[in-house]
This record gives structure tokens, sequence and C-alpha cells, in this order.
């Protein structure tokens, strides 16, 4: 019976919090000139494969920070996933190389136009409304750990 009641009170208070205390993976914070968000790490096989799949919802300034093994050309799709999003995909030194607008469910692959070290997956207009665009510096990369295949 105690355990029963641990298990009702355990989900009773996961469902309490708020989409932005209940990461699935670590965070980083990062910056583009004045704008802060916080990503999401995806650095395994695992974690890349799965994304923001099934997310209902993403907080406003937090994304996914997709860190991949080596640089090369890299793609993103959409598949299972419900929200708008955007792309950027990111060199080694930080520099965003292009971003791509993705669309719900979509399984329409969305590429680096150059090889990319990193991608940011963030709400579908938080870019555009931010007016961050391919050229800009991202801060705190240093902060994310290596890519494990």
């Amino acid at each position: 019976m105690i355990r029963f009641s641990l298990l009702v009170l355990s989900f009773c208070v996961g469902l309490t919090l708020s989409p932005q205390l209940v990461a699935e993976n670590p965070m980083v914070s990062l910056s583009i000139g004045e704008h802060r968000l916080h990503a999401e790490i995806a650095h395994t096989y695992d974690t890349r494969a799965k994304g923001l799949m099934n997310r209902a919802t993403l907080p406003e300034n937090q994304g996914m920070l997709f860190i991949f093994p080596k640089i090369d050309f890299y793609s993103m799709w959409m598949f299972n996933t419900p929200l708008p999003l955007s792309v950027a995909f990111i060199s080694e030194k930080g520099i965003i190389l292009n971003i791509e607008v993705m669309k719900p469910f979509s399984t329409v692959t969305h590429s680096s136009i150059k090889p990319a070290k990193y991608a940011l997956e963030m709400n579908h207009d938080w870019f555009v409304s931010r007016k961050i665009t391919a050229g800009n510096k991202i801060i705190g990369l240093e902060n994310v750990p290596d890519a494990i295949e």
C-alpha cells in the first residue's frame, strides 16, 4: 500500500511541474547576440534520433541542441514531431550556416549548406522574430559535451 501511495504521489507531483522544469536531457545556456536561450543537449545517438519527437509544447526560449560526432553535412526531418520548428545548422566555430523552417510531421529533409558540427531546433518563428540569420555566432557551445556516437 505504501508503494502504491508513493507512486501516486510522485505521479501527481510530476503533473504539477512546468514543462520548463521537466527536460528530458541535460541543458545548456546559450546566447545569440542579446538573446538568451536554454537548450536540451542531444549528444548521443539515441537522443539525436529521438530529438523533439512527440513533444506537444516547447517553452518560448527553449530548444534542443544536436551535437554531432564529426563535422559533416547533416539533415533533419520532423517525423513524429507535432511542433512547427526551425533548425539552425551551426559550424564548429559556432557560426550559423543556415536556418530552415520545418513543418510538423513532415518527412521532408532540411540540410546544412556546409559541413556542420551542431544543429539547434527552436520554435518555428524564434529565429525570425529576433532577426537571427546565417552568420550570427552562438556563444556557450564551449560548455557542451562531446558527441557520443
